[in-house]
């Protein structure tokens, strides 16, 4: 499942001035999460989280394959997810 969200958003991504570092779901404490950890040339700010977050979120929204619910979090290889 990560691999398949991957193809689908790397390239929104990378043609957003990012590097898609990895892609994970994990659930901690029942809940679900699709973790999306960004990189860029700097820093990566709570802006560009954002960014990311408005790029990929309607991709997600129209594949619909994860049945769960699930949170989106992206954040920085750098700061974590945590």
């Amino acid at each position: 499942m990560e691999s398949k969200v991957r193809e689908l958003i790397e390239k929104p991504i990378t043609d957003l001035g990012y590097i898609l570092d990895e892609v994970k779901y994990v659930k901690e404490n029942n809940t679900n999460f699709l973790r999306i950890i960004i990189d860029k040339e700097g820093f990566i700010t709570i802006n560009d989280c954002v960014k990311v977050n408005d790029l990929i979120d309607p991709i997600l929204d129209k594949i619909d394959f994860i049945d769960e619910s699930y949170i989106v979090d992206i954040c920085s290889k750098e700061k974590g997810c945590d």
